[in-house]
């Protein structure tokens, strides 16, 4: 996965969490998931053939890569804080 690629499905993947409200719970989660995001991302390598069911494949791929990286997962809760902090104080 290129940069760009992977800099635009961290950026999609937090604002749509931000949307259903859950920056908070998906940030708690994350931090706790951390040490494991590996054996999350072989899981959702297994599950591929039933997740691309009702999604696009191409984006539970790159997902799927960017979890099995410690920087794709520490990266993906800066962006949420990020998103927390600023909308905070837009409030």
């Amino acid at each position: 996965m290129d940069a760009q690629r992977r800099e635009q499905l961290l950026n999609d993947l937090a604002h749509r969490i931000e949307r259903a409200g859950m920056t908070a719970p998906a940030i708690l989660f994350l931090e706790t998931y951390q040490p494991l995001a590996f054996l999350g991302a072989q899981l959702l390598w297994f599950a591929q053939p039933f997740l691309t069911l009702g999604l696009n494949e191409n984006d539970v791929r790159d997902l799927t890569l960017l979890l099995e990286e410690r920087a794709g997962v520490a990266d993906l809760i800066a962006r949420l804080e990020t998103l927390q902090s600023h909308h905070a104080a837009t409030r």
